[in-house]
């Protein structure tokens, strides 16, 4: 056996003592030491600490939430588990007044189960659920002299308090582009052409699979910024519709790029400088100069050299009122997304730790039992990580924070130097999101301090004692027997959403190919230019394409067409803004569907034999998905498919049918690529 394989650590033990990287989110920091500590001081001030806790709480977990990102999308990350923290405290801390043990606890179980199947929803409402259950936990365990309502009034106010600072600090982006406004969707969409320059720099190399998966990510990115909540459907100033008409103009570029890396013919650099000066571009909010164009030998190649020639036309003239080319979610699917498979698996587990950590805590008859459901919570969600991972990391972390704090509130005077040691920890806590033993501890020492502002005497060990038993408790139920159909429940509910997905856009692509507009796919592409010739100096001024550099320069108001599924781009036609519609589903499902299956292949082995086989089933999908779209980037150059094409696609539909049968995944029927073959006489 070779020495590094001697040394290879277990996947749960690897992921446990794994970090995540990157620049210290300093504007996040500020907001941190702003948020909670001055709420605190001035509760105090005022002769109400214990509305300063309830607030510095809100900020707190409000805090665990800020991520990099549109200060749009910040609004609903931040207020919607806000809203649902303020409607678990009230709901806890009335219950905890008027019922008896036994009926809290069946309402604890009853609240987990919801927020349970809420979670599986999407991250917002994890976020929600999370903070419904410790806030319900806190009213119900932590004695404080307000009435309910006004502990979620204050609890509101400072959630409501860090989301201001959200939106009203600027970030460093604005130094750059000098607009206020979209700082974070200007960076998120330069991202976008920077990973398709990427990808084209790593094509015909062993990197091209991880480029062109960090490409989806950057889009997700992209597309998460810019269709935050809003009081209009569309755009509503010409700043903002030139951001999304610079966003769709990435989406034909991202389509070539990915047709180029699974093609896997290498790309000379200038392809990917004309991607770099876009990106330029977009951040500084300026003109594009000269876009070097591509060769055209092939038909990805022309595609991107004919995607740069829109792109520089968009940059230039910007856009109306452009989609995003997202699949809008009706109640109806996310009420099926909570009770299908995953759903129902993860409510059944939270429901079970959650219900009994809250008996267990009231049989240890103390009055401030809220710690033990609480930690159970953090402890059974699967996004933080894998079981045995979160059970490790949540006990390092707790140990520490306790033992930290017991030595700080031996010498600091009170209850100054305990609002000082919340500032400071929730200025930590952006930083300390990147490893969950590390927010442990940041959090135990921020909450331990609020609790003794709030009253509470020292209670560093006792916390030691009741994180140990939430471990306890979380562990047995994490490998206790499951209804049959239901362990691996999310993974399967996850891979099974992105194979419908992949399956209706591979369905698209080949019915484009059978009908009109597969036949007269080439006549987009050439008509796009001759128009753009036509204009000649109205719209893309000073476009020119030819084997030699373009040119796109100034700029101008943003005019552009709208369709019903998304925006088309000046020359293009509503089927392709349903197509990229369809891919970006594809993709992003397949996304979340990797996350989910690399999380459960960190589990113990007990647990994750149960998604054996589903790696397998999302590799190849992944690779339908890539064949999918080289399909129809070679149906626009030519309006129709090779042989190579349709034997390709072939054998990843036998393929993925092997794999599901091993894996028992349920996906519906693949169309039959085998109708498209090209027969004789056929042409484009």
């Amino acid at each position: 056996m070779s020495r590094p394989a001697a040394l290879a650590l277990p996947p749960w033990l690897a992921h446990a003592l794994r970090a995540q990287r990157g620049p210290v989110p300093w504007n996040a920091v500020v907001r941190g030491a702003l948020a909670g500590g001055p709420l605190l001081l001035v509760a105090v001030l005022a002769g109400r600490p214990s509305v300063g806790v309830v607030a510095a709480l809100g900020a707190m977990l409000a805090g665990i939430n800020d991520r990099p990102g549109s200060r749009r999308v910040a609004v609903r990350r931040l207020g919607v588990p806000a809203l649902a923290g303020a409607a678990g405290l009230l709901v806890g801390t009335y219950a905890g007044q008027y019922v008896g043990a036994v009926v809290l606890t069946l309402l604890f179980t009853a609240l987990g189960l919801l927020a349970g199947g809420m979670s599986a929803v999407g991250p917002v409402a994890s976020g929600a659920g999370t903070q419904l259950l410790v806030a319900a936990a806190i009213g119900a365990g932590m004695p404080l002299p307000e009435a309910g309502w006004e502990r979620a009034l204050g609890y509101l106010a400072g959630a409501g308090w860090l989301l201001a600072l959200r939106l009203a600090l600027p970030t460093p982006a604005v130094l750059t582009a000098g607009d206020y406004r979209f700082d974070g969707e200007r960076d998120a969409v330069a991202e976008v052409y920077d990973a398709i320059a990427g990808l084209l720099d790593a094509v015909g190399t062993p990197d091209a699979t991880a480029r062109r998966a960090a490409l989806t990510a950057t889009l997700d990115h992209a597309q998460d910024a810019l269709a935050g909540p809003r009081l209009r459907r569309y755009a509503s100033s010409s700043a903002e519709r030139r951001l999304h008409a610079q966003y769709s103009a990435a989406l034909p570029l991202a389509e070539a790029a990915t047709a180029l890396a699974w093609a896997g013919d290498a790309v000379v650099g200038r392809a990917s400088e004309g991607l770099r000066r876009l990106a330029a571009a977009v951040r500084g909010n300026t003109a594009t100069g000269p876009l070097p164009a591509p060769s055209r030998s092939a038909p990805a190649l022309r595609a991107l050299d004919d995607a740069l020639l829109r792109a520089a036309e968009a940059f230039d003239r910007g856009g109306g009122a452009h989609d995003l080319h997202t699949r809008r979610r009706t109640v109806g699917s996310l009420v099926r997304l909570a009770l299908g498979s995953g759903g129902r698996e993860y409510g059944l587990r939270v429901a079970l730790s959650f219900g009994a950590s809250a008996a267990v805590a009231q049989v240890l008859h103390h009055e401030h039992w809220y710690w033990l459901p609480a930690t159970a919570v953090f402890l059974v969600k699967p996004d933080l990580g894998p079981l045995v991972s979160r059970v490790l990391c949540r006990a390092a972390g707790t140990v520490l924070g306790a033992v930290v704090f017991a030595g700080f509130a031996a010498v600091l005077p009170r209850p100054e130097g305990l609002i000082v040691l919340v500032a400071v920890s929730g200025a930590l806590i952006p930083v300390a999101t990147r490893h969950f033993a590390a927010q442990t501890a940041v959090v135990t020492v921020l909450v331990l301090a609020l609790v003794m502002v709030g009253g509470e005497p020292l209670a560093s060990w006792s916390r030691i004692a009741e994180t140990l038993l939430a471990c306890a408790i979380v562990l047995i139920v994490g490998h206790l027997p499951m209804p049959k159909g239901q362990r691996g429940g999310g993974v399967r509910a996850r891979l099974t959403e992105a194979g419908t997905a992949a399956h209706a856009y591979l369905a698209h692509v080949l019915n484009e190919s059978r009908g009109p507009s597969g036949a007269t796919g080439a006549r987009g592409i050439s008509g796009a230019r001759e128009a753009a010739g036509a204009r000649g100096t109205s719209g893309a001024r000073g476009i020119s394409r030819s084997r030699g550099p373009s040119v796109a320069s100034g700029a101008s108001t943003p005019n552009g067409v709208s369709v019903s599924v998304g925006a088309a781009l000046p020359g293009e036609s509503d089927d392709r803004a349903a197509r990229w519609t369809l891919r970006r589903e594809a993709y992003r499902t397949l996304a979340q569907a990797r996350s989910a299956i690399a999380l459960s292949g960190a589990e113990l082995p007990a647990l994750a034999r149960h998604t054996e086989g589903t790696d397998e089933v999302a590799a190849v999908l992944e690779r339908l998905v890539d064949t999918t779209t080289a399909c129809a980037v070679h149906l626009d150059d030519t309006g129709r498919l090779t042989r190579h094409h349709t034997e390709r696609l072939t054998a990843l539909l036998d393929e993925l049918a092997r794999h599901q049968k091993h894996a028992r995944i349920s996906l519906p029927d693949a169309p039959q690529a085998s109708d498209v073959l090209p027969r004789p006489g056929r042409t484009a």
